[in-house]
């Protein structure tokens, strides 16, 4: 139990069974009446954003939520398999848990694996991964129908939008929350 004083981002609060990461927090002290707290909270699971506000020093009920860093080593359709690198334990995670992280994982990638009472929540990857153009058309000069970008196909299947310069086996810097093309990596 935590009061709503304690409140930082990221904390993760339990509120009616489900759970909910504190993304924004704002202190207010009216001029009339008491304090309170202003938050975005966004669950852990779905994704959903909401906006709830608490009178101040009201009690929160906290959850440990046990991030650790973890190594991808494979997946068998359904199950995504990871392992600490400190304890060599394996970890099985449901695709449904792993979602869109997928698209930009490669064997031997280091993930955050956050889980709650043994129940894994999700899996994060950094704010860029670097992968390799699988395919690509050429970029045509001139061409500029289409904003100066075309698709791209990477290493692990997933496709993005990337500008007219890059070709078949270039590396990447890719942010994979929004798949987003972020820069080409030299090759020196």
């Amino acid at each position: 139990m935590a009061t709503t004083n304690d409140l930082k981002n990221g904390m993760v609060l339990k509120i009616d069974g489900q759970l909910w990461s504190v993304v924004n927090f704002q202190h207010v002290k009216p001029g009339k009446g008491g304090a309170f707290v202003r938050t975005t909270l966004k669950n852990v699971t779905s994704g959903k954003v909401v906006d709830r506000t608490f009178n101040a020093g009201v009690k929160v009920e906290t959850a440990n939520v046990d991030r650790r860093e973890m190594t991808y080593l494979y997946n068998d359709g359904s199950e995504y398999y990871f392992m600490d690198p400190e304890t060599y334990d394996q970890v099985s995670v449901p695709a449904e848990v792993v979602g869109d992280a997928a698209k930009f994982m490669l064997e031997n990638t280091n993930v955050v694996v956050a889980r709650h009472e043994d129940n894994p929540l999700y899996v994060e990857l950094g704010a860029a991964v670097e992968l390799k153009v699988e395919h690509t058309d050429p970029g045509v000069q001139g061409d500029r129908s289409t904003g100066g970008t075309k698709p791209a196909v990477l290493e692990t299947g997933a496709e993005i939008q990337v500008p007219l310069f890059i070709n078949t086996g270039d590396t990447l810097k890719v942010d994979p929350r929004d798949g987003r093309y972020l820069s080409r990596v030299s090759t020196k």
